[in-house]
């Protein structure tokens, strides 16, 4: 098997001066990739700014032999995500691959949340995400090639206490991502989820001290086959956590048609429309299309 490498492509990652993103820098770098390292060496609840981290990665791409440049623009601004796409356009001439991995970590329960934390969260993970799609995206139709890694959580499947913000930011990703791999499709641009769990700096507060090996390495490699031109997934999310790699997916109940319904029914049927022994489980490009026909279907064959 020849080894996947990324020679003449040109990734841009967000988030990459420390822990996740940096390991997906230097992976991609070491496997051939031009990589634009954004970061805007932030605290770690989103405030403030130092441009050494992604000058640090940089230097130690260099050093390595690998080819890279620094962009410390932040992605909470349309504007600071159209820099960070043009940064990687000027300096290497193309966009092949886009990780968005930037974010923050701020705990509070909801019912004590500012609105200012919550929206701080927002404008790093999800609006994040949107700001660099959005001008990378046309440019990847364009070039008849791209793919997009976002960056999602189990946070954003199941959540913890006091994460409401994280987990609203999180779970919103799956739209994003939807949208990109369904109007990417015809150009071979495709996009999907990971869901990491590494021990760093984001791991702050949780007690950690019986977790098994989790350091970013173990995560990267599944980002790097996300990002290569062999994948041939889309629209879809990957749990990489503590060596174990799975796929997360959306599944429907069959449920229970009737022709009409009252409350009391909806109670009494309330075991069957839960039961999980009879799954509907769609593909992402025809999801949506196809949920509808099999709802339909039942009504028509009552």
């Amino acid at each position: 098997m020849s080894e996947r490498r990324f020679d003449g492509r040109v990734a841009v990652i967000t988030g990459s001066g420390r822990g996740l993103g940096r390991a997906y820098a230097e992976l991609l770098a070491a496997k051939g990739a031009r990589v634009l390292v954004n970061d805007n060496g932030s605290a770690l609840a989103g405030g403030g700014s130092d441009s050494g981290p992604a000058h640090e990665v940089v230097a130690a791409i260099k050093a390595a032999g690998g080819e890279a440049v620094a962009c410390t623009e932040s992605v909470t601004t349309p504007q600071g995500g159209e820099a960070i796409i043009e940064a990687a356009l000027d300096s290497f001439g193309r966009i092949d691959v886009l990780i968005h991995n930037a974010g923050n970590s701020l705990f509070a329960p909801l019912a004590e949340i500012s609105y200012e934390d919550f929206r701080t969260s927002i404008d790093i993970h999800l609006l994040g995400g949107f700001h660099v799609v959005r001008p990378a995206f046309p440019r990847m139709l364009a070039a008849g090639y791209g793919r997009v890694v976002l960056t999602g959580s189990i946070g954003g499947l199941y959540t913890m206490p006091a994460t409401v913000n994280y987990a609203v930011a999180k779970s919103g990703m799956i739209g994003l991502n939807n949208a990109i791999s369904i109007e990417g499709a015809d150009h071979n641009v495709r996009s999907n989820i990971i869901l990491p769990g590494a021990s760093t700096r984001m791991a702050e507060g949780i007690d950690t001290a019986n977790f098994p090996p989790m350091g970013p390495e173990l995560v990267a490699p599944v980002v790097g086959w996300l990002a290569h031109e062999s994948c041939d997934v889309s629209g879809e999310m990957y749990i990489s956590m503590a060596g174990r790699v799975a796929r997360a997916f959306i599944a429907e109940s069959e449920g229970v048609y009737r022709p009409d319904w009252t409350i009391d029914e909806v109670a009494e049927n309330i075991g069957a429309i839960r039961d999980e022994t009879r799954q509907w489980i769609f593909p992402q490009q025809t999801g949506f299309a196809d949920h509808m026909t099999r709802s339909f279907e039942m009504a028509r064959k009552a």
